[in-house]
């Protein structure tokens, strides 16, 4: 069976958006503690639970990825 692996240019790509989801993960973890608002603090812990997972999945794929240096 044939195994599917990324293209360079869907690696480059996936690499961006793991870079931005991670960085926007860690931004609502440290603003959870700063924020005095429920609602705001209620969506941000949202942000946190429902982007972990799909981070997680993420990585995942992009270890399927085989880059020559």
């Amino acid at each position: 069976m044939l195994e599917k692996k990324l293209a360079l240019h869907e690696t480059m790509e996936f690499h961006e958006v793991i870079n931005f989801m991670t960085t926007s993960l860690l931004k609502s973890k440290l603003s959870q503690g700063v924020v005095f608002d429920d609602d705001l603090r209620a969506l941000l812990d949202k942000n946190v639970k429902l982007s972990t997972p799909a981070l997680t999945a993420m990585v995942k794929l992009y270890s399927k990825s085989e880059l020559e240096y």
